[in-house]
């Protein structure tokens, strides 16, 4: 099989990869661009540990092909932090002790991250929705939800329930 050269986004940076035709997203992310942070969980879309974000739709690298990200504008969880600063989803989620092992968290904080691009203040039945795909072995999702939760008040300045 020869190898093709895909150019895209990768958090902000052009690159330009050589890739298999087979290869896939998550593998290229991981051991190509030593992105560990995006996760092999299942390999078959299950669990969604590999979430990123293609182009600022949630995407399952574990599915993706990479030269199907030609052009595209790729996002990992590496890259949600802005100038040293934390996304507000990542902080959320750190505030809410939403993390235990962290196997699942980058995928959750990709998922959760793509909600709040959608909506700005989503209820706790949509942010369950929209998680569902996301599957975490050592939380009850409690500390999940409320982050995903917090995360949009903080983007729309409300803190405690009352506007600012």
């Amino acid at each position: 099989m020869k190898r093709r050269v895909v150019r895209f986004t990768l958090n902000g940076e052009q690159r330009e990869i050589a890739v298999y035709p087979n290869d896939l997203l998550l593998n290229v992310l991981r051991e190509q661009e030593s992105l560990t942070g995006t996760k092999y969980g299942c390999g078959i879309g299950e669990c969604g540990a590999c979430a990123v974000h293609v182009d600022g739709q949630p995407v399952l690298s574990c599915l993706k092909l990479a030269v199907a990200v030609e052009g595209c504008d790729v996002v990992t969880i590496e890259g949600l932090a802005r100038d040293g600063e934390l996304d507000v989803v990542q902080e959320a989620f750190l505030d809410h002790s939403a993390v235990q092992c962290g196997f699942c968290t980058p995928g959750m904080v990709m998922m959760g991250r793509a909600l709040l691009d959608e909506k700005s203040a989503p209820t706790e039945d949509e942010v369950r929705e929209h998680m569902r795909g996301q599957l975490c072995r050592c939380t009850g999702y409690a500390g999940i939800v409320r982050a995903v939760i917090d995360a949009g008040q903080r983007e729309a300045g409300v803190e405690a329930g009352v506007a600012q």
